[in-house]
């Protein structure tokens, strides 16, 4: 008797999840299929926090302090700009175009416990720093333990040896 396998359909299908995931993981951004855009987000940025505050870091190189904006709103910290105008080829025609110029924008959802209205930003060698503290019910606590008293302020170890129990 000769045994035959045949493909399983769940073979089939994890190939499909596979395709799927995969399509999701990519930067699906609708502006790069229809003006050859750049491949990548608008504006790079790294957001770290530690016990005192929450810093955004944003990558602007070539743009001026003064052409940015920083707000907040509903949770919601927007930083928006421009770049320098669009160049044109004076002559020939670009072999290869990779610098973003124009509009940029970008949103970031802030955890709760911030208090945006104490932020500080700074702007240094082509680097947004924005830091915005922690509140102060959200930081950390070192609690301390205090000795357990029974009665009349004495620990259970101080007593006598004929008063314990």
């Amino acid at each position: 008797m000769t045994i035959v396998r045949r493909p399983s359909p769940f073979g089939e299908m994890m190939t499909l999840r596979q395709a799927m995931d995969r399509l999701f993981e990519d930067d699906f951004r609708p502006s790069r299929f229809f003006s050859g855009g750049f491949d990548g987000p608008a504006l790079p940025l790294d957001v770290t926090t530690d016990a005192d505050s929450l810093t955004i870091e944003a990558a602007l190189p070539g743009v001026k302090p003064a052409d940015v904006d920083i707000t907040v709103e509903n949770g919601t910290v927007t930083i928006t700009g421009k770049t320098a105008e669009e160049r044109k080829a004076e002559e020939g025609s670009y072999l290869l175009q990779e610098i973003r110029r124009g509009q940029f924008s970008r949103s970031v959802t802030l955890p709760t416990g911030l208090e945006p209205d104490k932020a500080e930003a700074t702007f240094e060698n082509g680097v947004l720093r924005l830091r915005i503290p922690k509140a102060e019910q959200v930081k950390p606590r070192q609690i301390k333990i205090s000795p357990v008293t029974e009665g009349n302020g004495q620990h259970a170890s101080d007593r006598p040896a004929e008063l314990k129990g």
